[in-house]
């Protein structure tokens, strides 16, 4: 179940930031609410026990950003830069992302719960111990990422690219509806149920070069 804001142990230590997002900034049990930032540099920030709660990012970009024990809840995040960031003990509530850079990410210890993403590029980036709990992950692209201790319960992935994607204990049995774009040999390292299996059983046949027919 994901938490409230007065769940959090540092709730009590949060300030209000009311200010500009910059670069090269240390945030520290900030705040940050019902603001909307158009195209911010906040390039190799680091955000440490801090909330941000119904933001918007209107492109822009935050690279080489760190998040630490971060609670994000309302946050849409449009055209954003989020390329060689790192995200540790971190969560997401009700959010979206849509054309979304995060290659070369590290993301580590993280909860996606309710969030939507939207043409969102994850190249090369390293996923370890993520939940994806009842979300929707709509053209996503995962190509040379290492994804490790990664569950999906209640979530729908659709025309999701795998290439060259490196997968270790991967569970996505609890995924609502399952849609591999591409990168198929690259599911070696991941557990599915029997359904999954017959839906995707035209596109292994297909990579395989098999013809199927009834007669």
């Amino acid at each position: 179940m994901s938490r409230a804001l007065t769940d959090l142990a540092f709730a009590r230590r949060l300030e209000p930031f009311e200010g500009e997002l910059e670069s090269d900034q240390e945030y520290d049990n900030a705040h940050l609410a019902d603001r909307q930032f158009e195209e911010p540099d906040c390039r190799g920030s680091r955000f440490t026990e801090s909330a941000l709660t119904e933001l918007t990012f209107q492109r822009g970009t935050l690279r080489f950003t760190r998040f630490a024990d971060v609670w994000l809840r309302g946050v849409r995040l449009i055209g954003t830069n989020l390329g060689q960031t790192d995200w540790q003990d971190a969560e997401f509530i009700d959010s979206a992302w849509s054309g979304v850079e995060i290659v070369s990410a590290g993301v580590r210890r993280v909860r996606f719960e309710g969030c939507k993403f939207e043409s969102v590029n994850f190249r090369n980036s390293t996923l370890r111990e993520v939940e994806f709990v009842d979300c929707v992950l709509r053209d996503v692209d995962f190509a040379e990422a290492a994804l490790r201790q990664i569950t999906f319960p209640g979530s729908t992935l659709q025309r999701i690219a795998l290439d060259r994607a490196r997968l270790q204990d991967v569970d996505l049995r609890g995924a609502r509806s399952l849609d591999i774009a591409n990168g198929l040999d690259a599911l070696r390292g991941a557990t599915v149920n029997y359904g999954q299996l017959m839906d995707l059983a035209p596109a292994f046949a297909q990579a395989a070069g098999l013809i199927v027919r009834e007669d």
